[in-house]
């Protein structure tokens, strides 16, 4: 209670200080707004200037100190003198105050001795429009005013401490009363037995208590910790290092830090220790401290930690193993996942029919595929070392077996020393102590073994860790399984492929030809591309894609590339060509054999171009295909304008065909979508990036061809590439001969002495005769059963070309005649001389066309 009247009386005499220095500056506040407000007011600055200002500012001034509730306003000029005083006989007087601040234009409040006694008074300055100060404004409020006001708070403040001591009071009487109920009236015998059951029940816990002082001395030691820290019977009370306890805990105890189940070594034992510093009175003065054993339980935790890391090796090895189809690959992500958590050092030798996708037989050598280790300075095989392995190792016996193979100690395994005694010794020596040698089985085929190593655990491998280890090594044998047929699989569709696309392009002095294909790293497509030479010295380029990767999409590419072959033989323009090419990929959907693996419509796209050197014409179609590029001799590359047109199979559209006409030297530039089409790019980045490698004059096709693939071609392409660039060439006029052929039998006569003397002057005198009876047939058919006009023409490139052309689309057919017949030889004649004949049609009719081989010595070397 004393306390409580104190902190009341200390309250009191607080608020009374605060109550009092409110008023004040509220005092002073109200001033100063007083003042502000009379000094502001309409009509003071006319009431100045008036001859006796006193008559109109007295009365004024008396009237606003009332309605404000302050002492006095005081109005006086820059000298002082006053305006108005509520004490009429003081106006005319000096103003007792400071007044130079205002007359600077600040506002001053202060505390003086004034007519009306202790006065609180505020003064502000009057200016004119001009910002001069003309007079002053003074108001406030007498001392004597602002204690009675204070005085006023003083009897609640007084009810207020009086409230609180009531409240105390009573709070102390029912704090008191309930201790008593809590204590259940216990007296002192009743609370030392209570001490003393407690005092029984601390030395029974199965937990030591310790509480020392701040001098480090041993205050109290339950059972429980005596027996864990061996202390001496007189323990209590003496110093914590004199006790003979453990150093490590001597110097925690001393330290008086605080610990949070801190675990250290008692002899034998693993002590759990908690402490934490007691503070009586508010100062640090010693620590109590609990001790639990924790050496069954710490062995627990071990075990329970291992489980948890090896069950954690194997959820990573799980995500780690088998990332990609490389066998190669998935041996190092084997060895790369096990050290150091597993073992020290990981080999793994595989089958070496399984790195090229094969089955593994018995007894085939082990190729080391994989090392991975702590240090890179171990003796154990190098990467890639072929090893036989004799029957008496490890290894040997796995990989026969399929059983998983335990060393515990490498010096005592005859049988695997006798391997390569030298490398075996020095195994040993380098301390390499422990080996599992665990086969890599994978659908009843092994396919090697992988070996762990143990070099810095001192203790050898167990039956846990081979259980680890066949864990982990079965997830590595389907993942390289996987792997292993995926290889086989690969090198089967890239082997097709590879085969059905062409080796060498053939002969032809169209075109200078730079190509290049690369399968996708996913599995080979069904990208190709080709060259086929056509008569009358003209080239077909072609270029296609069919949707999907594998053996199937490499197969079908197969058919399409023959197809485009048969029909190209044809001589069929290029929109008929595609339009053919449709309708085969349409019947192959129907039959089943062309359909997509998963039961959906073959996709397939192609452009074909027919390239002419004696027009210098480029006929082109495509069928949803990538448009070509046309690089002009100076460099202006320009992407076509092509009409795309379905793709192929959908049937139902035309396709459209477009004409060029190709300046000697340009370069036609064909491609598949994926060499300008990437995840991280869209096809018209890849077209614009395309056509700024291309943009360069005066550059052959192979540099045309480095330009781009340095420029486009992705280090892991995920589809198929193809690229064909073609630099045009011109049949000079010196290689080519033609003639208007008047359409009467009687002609026939005149143009075969005009051929003639044509081919002594390209010196093939020894084609003369067959090329006579030749053009007699050719003419002499167009004339009798053609239409006029007709034209001759003659082409010496590779070989030597005959064209008769009329306007006529009926074709003749070689028949062969009976021995009465008396025509119908005709045909029979021209298709034994040539070597190749044919009709090709044109806008304008036909050409009925025939080759012959040129002597040796006049062929055209190009």
């Amino acid at each position: 209670m004393a306390i409580v009247v104190l902190l009341a009386a200390g309250a009191l005499l607080a608020l009374v200080l605060q109550s009092r220095h409110d008023i004040d500056r509220e005092a002073r506040n109200r001033s100063v707004s007083v003042a502000q407000t009379f000094a502001n007011s309409l009509g003071l600055r006319e009431a100045l200037k008036a001859p006796d200002p006193s008559l109109i500012l007295q009365p004024l001034a008396e009237e606003t100190r009332k309605a404000a509730g302050v002492d006095f306003i005081v109005v006086m000029d820059t000298q002082g003198i006053r305006y108005s005083h509520p004490q009429p006989d003081r106006i005319g007087e000096r103003f007792v105050g400071t007044i130079e601040p205002s007359l600077a234009g600040r506002v001053h409040t202060e505390s003086v001795q004034g007519p009306l006694g202790k006065e609180i008074q505020a003064i502000v300055p009057v200016t004119s429009a001009e910002g001069e100060v003309i007079a002053l404004v003074s108001a406030g409020l007498t001392v004597k005013s602002v204690s009675d006001i204070a005085n006023q708070q003083l009897p609640v403040f007084l009810l207020s401490i009086a409230g609180g001591l009531v409240l105390a009071t009573v709070g102390s009487a029912l704090i008191s009363r309930r201790l008593r109920r809590q204590t259940h009236g216990l007296g002192t015998q009743e609370m030392t037995r209570m001490y003393e059951h407690h005092d029984a029940v601390l030395h029974a816990v199965r937990e030591g208590v310790l509480i020392t002082d701040g001098e480090g001395r041993l205050l109290l030691a339950n059972d429980e910790a005596g027996r864990l820290l061996d202390l001496p019977d007189d323990a209590e009370g003496r110093p914590v290092d004199e006790v003979g306890m453990d150093r490590r805990m001597a110097d925690l105890l001393l330290s008086g830090r605080i610990a949070t189940d801190e675990v250290l070594e008692a002899g034998d034992r693993l002590l759990v220790v908690n402490q934490r510093p007691t503070h009586p009175g508010g100062r640090p003065q010693g620590s109590a401290v609990t001790i639990r054993d924790s050496t069954e339980m710490q062995l627990l935790s071990s075990r329970a930690e291992t489980a948890r890391k090896r069950l954690k090796l194997l959820y990573d090895a799980g995500g780690d193993i088998g990332t990609t189809l490389d066998v190669v690959r998935t041996a190092e992500e084997l060895a790369d996942v096990a050290v150091p958590r597993f073992a020290d050092f990981v080999t793994v030798d595989l089958a070496d029919p399984v790195l090229n996708g094969d089955e593994p037989g018995p007894g085939a050598d082990m190729r080391r595929t994989a090392v991975n280790g702590v240090r890179s300075d171990h003796p154990l095989y190098p990467l890639g070392a072929l090893i036989d392995f004799l029957p008496s190792t490890p290894q040997a016996r796995g990989y026969g077996t399929g059983a998983v193979e335990l060393v515990p100690d490498l010096r005592d395994a005859p049988g695997w020393h006798a391997q390569d005694p030298p490398r075996t010794a020095e195994i040993v020596g380098y301390g390499i102590h422990s080996l599992i040698a665990a086969p890599l089985k994978a659908r009843g085929v092994v396919l090697g073994v992988a070996n762990f190593w143990r070099w810095q655990k001192p203790e050898p491998f167990d039956e846990d860790d081979v259980s680890l280890a066949e864990e982990l090594v079965g997830r590595a044998a389907v993942a390289m399984d996987n792997a292993r047929r995926y290889t086989r699989e690969h090198y089967l569709a890239v082997t097709l492929q590879r085969s059905l696309l062409p080796r060498d392009l053939p002969e032809q002095s169209a075109v200078d030809v730079a190509h290049f294909y690369q399968p996708a790293q996913s599995g080979v497509g069904g990208d190709w591309f080709d060259v086929i030479p056509l008569p009358g010295s003209r080239v077909g380029l072609v270029v296609g894609d069919v949707v999907g990767h594998g053996l199937h999409a490499a197969a079908t590419m197969g058919r399409l590339r023959t197809a485009v072959h048969n029909f190209s033989s044809l001589d069929l323009p290029p929109d008929e060509l595609l339009a053919r090419l449709d309708d085969l990929v349409q019947r192959m959907d129907q039959e089943g054999d062309g359909a997509a693996p998963d039961g959906g419509v073959l996709g397939a796209t192609c452009l074909y171009a027919v390239y002419d050197p004696v027009s210098r014409n480029c006929t082109m179609a495509r069928a949803g295909h990538m448009p070509p590029l046309v690089v002009a001799p100076d460099g202006t590359t320009t992407i076509t304008e092509l009409p795309a047109g379905p793709p192929l199979g959908l049937g139902g559209m035309p396709f459209e065909t477009m004409e060029l006409r190709l300046a000697e030297g340009s370069q036609l530039v064909l491609y598949t979508d994926g060499l300008v089409e990437e995840r991280s790019r869209d096809i018209a980045e890849g077209l614009e990036k395309l056509r700024t490698a291309l943009s360069h004059p005066g550059r052959d096709p192979d540099a045309g061809r480095r330009a781009v693939l340095d420029a486009l071609l992705p280090d892991q392409p995920s589809d198929d590439i193809a690229l064909l660039i073609a630099r045009t060439r011109t049949l000079g006029a010196d290689r080519v001969a033609q003639w208007d052929v008047p359409f009467d039998p009687s002609a026939v006569g005149a143009m075969r002495s005009r051929a003639a003397a044509q081919l002594e002057e390209w010196g093939l005198e020894e084609l003369v005769f067959s090329t006579e009876l030749i053009l007699s047939e050719l003419i002499t058919n167009a004339i009798r059963y053609g239409a006029a006009p007709v034209h001759l023409r003659l082409l010496r490139d590779r070989t030597l070309t005959c064209e008769v052309g009329d306007s006529s689309s009926t074709a003749p057919h070689l028949r062969y005649a009976a021995g009465m017949d008396e025509g119908g030889r005709g045909l029979f004649l021209v298709a034994q001389i040539s070597e190749h004949w044919g009709t090709r049609y044109t806008p304008e009719g036909k050409v009925i066309w025939a080759e012959q081989v040129l002597p040796a010595d006049g062929r055209i070397v190009s």
